[in-house]
């Protein structure tokens, strides 16, 4: 059988700017509600454990069938069967062409997914449920900022150890956030004993459900998902359905007038290790992959540099590894043409960019800064290396805390202030949310002392009020009135 590929379109963009900005898109929004948001949720929860809870170990020997048979061979999670089952089981199965192109996306990653749910004797089902997360896109974005495959929230992500900075996002990984995702769900299920109520939580968060328990147990009233859902925000609610949706077509996809591609009972891809700072473009290249299908196995790199450690690793398609090797052993030029900058003072990168001899648009465009944007002191830029630059690594420790803050730059408008006699400069740079140092520095002034009738220049932010604008401008003519100083 031969396993189903990816056609992809080339890139129009240069390839480091292809890179540079990876695709923060949001998945497919097909379905009613289809794009589930992971909630963040606290994991001190107050509800006992049950350690008696065992999950059933699981071992698939034959490997002769394709991969849908051995996910359908691990199917564990009760049946669902309701009206909303039935209104999703016929919205999926009437859009066959959604169905495919999911399929084709989740063909890269589904392997690696079963493969670890055996594992840990997990459900297979569970491996389609990025169906209904991120339809199989780990550049998914929800609008509540949950991302990956997965879609994971930030905090739940530092959580389960995914790891968040300047240049890689791993709640996009295909390996780490798998793992966290299956650590989760386990946990879930050791916390509820139930599959249903345990996805639930992974959508609705385990507090929620916690207290939808308690009311319904408090009424006497059956506690599992179809009985609960009822107490379910709307999202919640169509979760399970979907997911079982979902489940009937792959179990029975001739029933729905769907022919699903063979997918090959073998991984798609292999881990290699990397050491080196190495560009995206140059890994592309070595791999002989299309950089766009080198970025689906590769999601969480931020930046068009992979910064190298021992803990590095990239996917590639098994056929491709050897030939990464290969033509990596016979590379003669540099791997890497990205080097890192520490700003030290806030500043536009307009001036960075004079400062550091880079064109502005490089600048802006790698580190994903909008226009009319200051760049906070102490964040790192990543800046092209010098043609002269010695041939050396972004230092790990550079890497790990590496984050680039950003703020708006505030417009001001000059001003000319004359000084009364009650004024001192503390009380006029609060009158125009200035600090004390800058009306220093603007008027060259060696001390805090101001004597009545000196004028002084200032630059007020612009969009203030009305009032502290027309004060300001009676200020500059006139002399003030007590009502003026207060």
């Amino acid at each position: 059988m031969k396993r189903l590929r990816h056609p992809f379109r080339p890139l129009l963009l240069s390839a480091w700017i292809a890179f540079a900005i990876p695709q923060l898109c949001q998945a497919e929004n097909l379905a009613p509600d289809a794009l589930n948001s992971t909630p963040e949720t606290s994991l001190s929860s107050s509800a006992p454990i049950d350690s008696s809870l065992k999950i059933s170990s699981f071992s698939y020997e034959n490997k002769e069938l394709d991969l849908w048979e051995r996910i359908r061979a691990g199917y564990a999670i009760p049946d669902l069967d309701n009206k909303l089952v039935a209104g999703q089981t016929t919205w999926y199965s009437s859009r066959s062409d959604y169905i495919l192109r999911t399929v084709q996306r989740g063909s890269r990653y589904l392997y690696h997914v079963v493969e670890e749910l055996e594992k840990r004797g997990m459900p297979t089902e569970l491996a389609l449920l990025p169906f209904i997360e991120s339809a199989f896109n780990p550049q998914a974005i929800s609008t509540a900022k949950a991302s990956g495959m997965w879609q994971f929230m930030a905090a739940t992500g530092k959580d389960f150890n995914l790891k968040q900075n300047m240049f890689k996002d791993d709640r996009r990984g295909v390996l780490d956030s798998t793992d966290a995702a299956l650590n989760y769900l386990e946990r879930l299920y050791g916390m509820f004993g139930d599959w249903q109520l345990a996805l639930a939580a992974y959508n609705w968060g385990e507090g929620s459900v916690q207290r939808a328990i308690k009311k319904q147990q408090a009424a006497g009233l059956p506690v599992d998902y179809d009985s609960m859902s009822y107490l379910m925000p709307l999202e919640t609610r169509n979760y399970v359905p979907k997911l079982q949706a979902v489940k009937n077509i792959i179990t029975h996809p001739e029933q729905y007038n769907i022919t699903l591609p063979a997918l090959e009972n073998q991984p798609y891809f292999v881990p290699v290790e990397k050491t080196r700072d190495i560009d995206v473009r140059v890994a592309a290249q070595l791999a002989e992959l299309p950089l766009a299908e080198f970025n689906a196995l590769n999601p969480q790199f931020n930046r068009p540099v992979i910064t190298g450690s021992s803990n590095t690793k990239i996917l590639l398609p098994t056929e491709n590894a050897a030939l990464f090797k290969e033509n990596l052993s016979k590379w003669q030029g540099p791997l890497s043409s990205w080097a890192t900058y520490i700003v030290q003072k806030t500043e536009k990168i307009e001036a960075l960019a004079v400062k550091l001899g880079h064109k502005v648009e490089a600048l802006r465009d790698v580190n994903m800064i909008p226009a009319k944007m200051l760049v906070k002191a102490g964040s790192t830029l990543l800046v092209p290396k010098s043609a002269h630059a010695e041939d050396k690594d972004i230092a790990p420790e550079v890497a790990e805390k590496a984050q680039l803050v950003i703020e708006k730059a505030i417009t001001t408008r000059q001003i000319s202030y004359k000084v009364g006699k009650r004024d001192n400069l503390n009380g006029i740079a609060k009158r125009y949310h200035v600090s004390v140092a800058d009306i220093k520095s603007w008027n060259k002034l060696k001390s805090e002392q101001v004597s009545s009738g000196q004028t002084l220049h200032l630059e007020i932010p612009v969009g203030k009020s009305n009032a502290r604008q027309k004060v300001a401008h009676h200020n500059s003519s006139h002399k003030h009135s007590k009502k003026h100083h207060g």
